[in-house]
């Protein structure tokens, strides 16, 4: 049960920096984030990396709801884009927890 609960929080923690970070990026722009300009620009990769690393799930949730909305893809589609973007968020609550753990040891 306590792996359980641990897998849980990770995945929340990591929807959660998605949600801020994706948010924070949408005021700056004034726009929805999407995996376009101005967020991933080859001229800027580094900030590219970090824009997708942490709100690369809500940019995934963003074009897929778009191209589902003007019928690009199919349901299915629309559906594994969702696992996909629940796993990101959980790659990247992990990561966050990682470095929080390191920082803040005990």
């Amino acid at each position: 049960m306590m792996a359980a609960q641990a897998w849980a929080f990770a995945l929340m923690v990591g929807i959660t920096v998605a949600g801020l970070a994706g948010t924070i990026l949408e005021l700056a722009a004034r726009r929805p984030v999407s995996f376009a300009e101005p967020f991933l620009s080859r001229a800027r990769p580094l900030r590219s990396l970090f824009a997708a690393m942490l709100a690369g799930p809500l940019m995934l949730g963003n074009d897929a709801l778009d191209a589902w909305r003007r019928s690009r893809i199919s349901a299915w589609q629309l559906a594994s884009s969702a696992t996909v973007a629940f796993a990101w968020a959980l790659a990247t609550g992990i990561a966050v927890l990682g470095a929080v753990a390191r920082t803040f040891p005990g």
